[in-house]
């Protein structure tokens, strides 16, 4: 066989191999380790494991309920063809990019710097959050955390009376609307809201809390007469809205207290660092204070 023939039946076995490719949708196998090409460039399996590792738990928790990891694949790949796209326009080598990439390069550092320095976990004590919570005492239930009712009647005979029959399962709202002569509450059946000592009495906030829930005390004599107090559960909704004013409130002093660290490691700095304003500083420090 001459070469002219072997090189004919070359090309020949070349153009059938591609046809049956064509035909039956075969391709060459992808490259170990490499997930997707687009365009000619890859996306390998470091790349997405990368780019996997650095979601937040519940983003990947997310994408795995959605699509899983094969929907982060389409995503990696679109934003592939974003980046080819802006390349294109020539984004990739603008100044504005450059530069702001360059700050947000420098924020990483100075981030990864603090890290470093501030170590140690801010954490607050017991003492430190009942202390704040005292001094925020206004924005809370007490520890005894139940609804008050009252009613004054004019004398024992009168309050052993309604005690009498409520225990005997007589509605006290309705009782102190009728009897009661402490005309602030008795329009509202004697009701207080939730508890809190300034409300009442100081007989009366005594005999509070030997109360249970849903109990009627005996007749409290006062300079004004003579209560009945019940107590009874408070709301879910306003139990769930104080636990979440006293997380607010640990959230704030937690974020002083890691304030206070950070300020601290900021002046250990200054102080070991030559500071000097030039004369230009003036254009800043001339418009201090000035609205």
């Amino acid at each position: 066989m001459n070469v002219a023939t072997v090189r004919l039946a070359t090309l020949l076995a070349c153009a059938i191999s591609g046809i049956f490719l064509l035909f039956t949708g075969c391709a060459p196998p992808p490259e170990e380790g490499v997930l997707a090409l687009v365009n000619g460039r890859q996306i390998t399996q470091t790349d997405f494991d990368t780019h996997w590792g650095e979601l937040a738990e519940a983003t990947r928790a997310r994408y795995l309920k959605e699509g899983g990891k094969r929907l982060f694949l389409d995503e990696l790949i679109t934003r592939e063809l974003l980046m080819q796209e802006a390349r294109k326009l020539g984004l990739d080598k603008s100044d504005t990019i450059r530069d702001r990439a360059q700050r947000y390069r420098e924020q990483l550092i100075i981030d990864e710097l603090l890290k470093d320095r501030i170590k140690a976990k801010v954490e607050l004590t017991n003492e430190e959050l009942g202390a704040f919570y005292e001094q925020h005492a206004g924005e809370l239930l007490p520890s005894l955390k139940v609804r008050v009712a009252q009613m004054l009647l004019p004398n024992i005979s009168a309050a052993k009376d309604l005690e009498h029959q409520v225990n005997q399962g007589g509605n006290f709202a309705k009782f102190a609307q009728r009897y009661s002569i402490d005309f602030k509450t008795k329009a509202n059946g004697g009701d207080l809201g939730p508890y809190r000592k300034e409300l009442v009495a100081p007989e009366v906030d005594a005999v509070i809390h030997t109360l249970k829930t849903g109990m009627i005390s005996a007749p409290i004599k006062t300079d004004a007469g003579y209560y009945l107090v019940m107590v009874t559960p408070l709301d879910k909704e306003i139990i769930q809205a104080d636990v979440a004013v006293r997380e607010r409130l640990r959230q704030e002093l937690l974020n002083e207290k890691r304030r206070k660290r950070f300020d601290g490691v900021i002046a250990d700095i200054r102080t070991k660092a030559v500071i000097r304003l030039a004369d230009a500083a003036r254009y800043v420090t001339d418009d201090v204070g000035k609205r």
